[in-house]
Parts: structure tokens; sequence; C-alpha cells
């Protein structure tokens, strides 16, 4: 080569041969790995495990969602100078599609936000170098339906990192992808991608609700050493539909912060249980006299408000479970709820067929069976291959209040 001495190239592959041949008799000589060691190293230990801070601070007003994730990061950056944002658009002239970066990039500057090229998979991938050498990036692609060019990178790279190295190279990253259906947004931009994503095994899943549990959940993320997707539903931004209204909450407090795991219960009810030291039968057969049964949505997202309005059609008898995060899932909070109530509706807006919600109702069903009184029934959309730009198909392709009302009449029926 060119400049360089054939001598010395000699000596350079002679010691890199001396290292290998090293490096595998060292390996030859360790000790076999035993069965056990096999579960270890999926995840980097968090230390994140209660709720902190103050969730509605006296004297402040409403925050949009949208707002709220904005906030949240703009407090990020200030303490934290490794922090970094970028992806497709969230520069200074646009601030991001749904406006969710707006001002971070006057405010810290080209190097610490910038635009990335449209080229999902660098913007994924990417992350693993940054992290690498100590940053923390927070990335964006601009609706879930864009992810699918940085899913290789997702998952071989990100996501295995921590399981491969036996826990020395977890990827610190978030990954927010805005999701769902609102507006006519058409097949490009309304889709729900969770079931692909929970089946990708070594990332963190969270898909709040409200603007508290925005906040909350990104401060989250952001401390744990484990790549975090996050879903934000985009019809929940702003509470311009109708019945999203309690999307828009009090701003936390700079320290308020929710582990990864927890569930909320967003409406309470009471159990019918009559003859709560009897048979099982018996119980049933006093509920049925009353005709008092009760249930338990469980669901995430939008599902929440769909939930919540149709439960005003039977007021007092529906628990609503909202999970939060979808990885890891709050089974305990599920499971004592269903069993509470023996009768269980999950409510997704993807499809259901071979769906996360599907898989979800299954597990409720294997752990619940003994205290179910009907079957674990899940509504969700049409199992279509895409969501309709024509409002008249959209509206017919996914749930509402009203679809789900008629489902929970059938299961308080039964």
């Amino acid at each position: 080569m060119e400049g360089l001495d054939k001598e010395e190239l000699n000596k350079i592959e002679a010691k890199a041969k001396a290292r290998v041949a090293a490096e595998y008799e060292k390996a030859k000589a360790a000790e076999d790995p035993r069965p056990e060691d096999l579960y270890t190293h999926d995840f980097a230990p968090t230390p994140i495990t209660e709720e902190k801070g103050e969730r509605e601070p006296k004297g402040k007003q409403k925050t949009v969602m949208v707002d709220s994730a904005l906030f949240a990061i703009r407090e990020l950056m200030e303490k934290h100078k490794e922090c970094l944002l970028y992806g497709q658009d969230v520069g200074k002239r646009l601030g991001g599609v749904f406006r969710e970066a707006a001002t971070l990039a006057q405010k810290f500057g080209n190097d610490r936000v910038f635009n990335t090229p449209i080229q999902e998979a660098f913007i994924v991938g990417s992350t693993v170098g940054m992290s690498a050498v100590g940053l923390k990036p927070i990335v964006e692609v601009q609706f879930a339906d864009y992810i699918w060019p940085g899913l290789n990178q997702l998952f071989t790279e990100v996501a295995r990192s921590c399981y491969l190295s036996n826990g020395k190279y977890p990827v610190s990253m978030i990954l927010r992808v805005p999701i769902g259906a609102y507006g006519s947004g058409g097949p490009y931009h309304s889709s729900s991608v969770e079931s692909v994503l929970t089946n990708i095994r070594g990332i963190k899943i969270a898909y709040p609700s409200s603007g508290a549990d925005m906040k909350g959940l990104i401060k989250s993320a952001y401390c744990d050493p484990n790549p975090v997707v996050i879903l934000e539903h985009k019809g929940l931004y702003w509470s311009k539909i109708k019945g999203t209204e309690d999307a828009k909450t009090v701003e936390p407090d700079e320290d308020y912060i929710i582990p990864f795991g927890k569930a909320r219960v967003v409406q309470e009810c009471a159990p019918v249980h009559p003859f709560s030291d009897s048979p099982v039968q018996k119980r049933r057969e006093g509920e049925m006299e009353k005709g008092r049964s009760t249930l338990t949505v469980i669901t995430y997202g939008m599902g929440v408000y769909w939930a919540m309005n149709a439960s005003k059609k039977f007021p007092g008898r529906i628990e609503i479970i909202d999970l939060r995060t979808l990885v890891p899932l709050d089974e305990k909070t599920v499971f004592e709820s269903v069993k509470k109530h023996s009768r269980c509706l999950v409510v997704t807006e993807e499809p259901v067929l071979n769906s996360f919600a599907q898989a979800l109702a299954g597990n409720i069903a294997q752990h619940c069976f003994e205290s179910l009184d009907a079957p674990v029934r899940v509504i969700g959309s049409e199992n279509l291959p895409a969501i309709p730009l024509n409002s008249t198909l959209e509206t017919a392709m996914l749930p509402n209040a009203e679809k789900v009302a008629k489902v929970i009449q059938e299961l308080l029926n039964y």
C-alpha cells in the first residue's frame, strides 16, 4: 500500500494474529456458561422503581399532551448536557411535524437538536454509537408507519446489545413514535404497530394516554439505561377529539417520574360479591339476581377514552386499567382487577387477530380462569390491511365508545 512499508504491514498482521490466538486460548479455557446464565442481562437494572414527584402541582393550568412531552425534554436537556434530540424536521425551521420539538433547537443549538435525512435506519442505528460514547439520544420517526426501515437496526443492534454483551453495552436511547389514526390520516399516517414492537425482546415500550403520564414516562425512560420506545397517540396530542379532554392534564413538577411496569387504575368500581364467603356459583347467582355484574376493561392509549366514554352507560360497574407501559407489563394489577370483577374486555386500536391485545387476553384467561364468569373478549380495529383515507370508512374500521359499550353490555349479560 502507498506510504506503508511492507515489513511494517507484516508486523501489524503478525501482532493481530497473535492477539487473536491468545484470545482464542483464553476463550477455550473459560468456564462454560450455566443454563441459568441464559436468563441474565436481557435488560440492565433501572434505578427507577417507584413513582416520585408531584403529579398535580397546585396553581398550574392544564397542559395539552404534546406540550407535556416538550416540557419534559426541555427540562432534561437543561440538566443533562449529553442529551441529544434528532429526527426528521425537528430542527429550527419546523420543530417537529407536530410541533413537539418547538423552540428546542433555538434554545440548545444545532449541535444538540438537529434534522436527519429521511432515513429511519440511520436515525435508529446511530443511537448505538451515540450511546457507546456516553451520549443519550432521543430520536423520532415522524409516524409509526415510517418505522419499518428502522426495524432492522432496532431488532438486530439496539434491542440485543445488552444481552449479547453480557450486560456490558446496553443501548441507552429513546425512540419517540407518533402512532394511531386521527382525522383521515390515511393508510400511511395512521397505523398502530405495537404488536410488532412487543415482539422485539430487549426494548421497553411506553404508551401514555395523558400529559401527566407522558411527562413521567419520558423522565423515567431517560433515567433507564435500556432502549425505550414511546408510542404517542397523535389523536391525544391536543385533546381535540370529543371525549379525550382528560388527556389534557396539569403539568407535573420537574421531579415527577413513573416507573415502567406500573399500570394506572383510571376508574375504579366496587365488585359485587353478595356471597363472598360462599362458593363461586352462589356468588354468580347473587349477581344475576341483582343484575349487578361488574367488568374490568384493560386498555391503553386512545382505548382509555373509548372505555371511559362507553362506561358512562354502566355507572358504577366498570373498572378501567390503563397499562401505560406494554413492556414491562403490570400483570399484577391486571390479574387482581380481573379476579375482582370476573369479566374482562381488552380494548386496542390494532386489528385484533394475532395482536398484542389478543395475546394479553390469552394470558388473562390462563391466569384468571377460575375467577372468570365469561370469556375474555377483545375489541379492536377490523382485520384489514390499512386504515382508509375516507372518513366514513375510517370510522367503520376503528373502535369507538359505542362499539366498546356494545361488547361491555354483552359481557355484563353473559
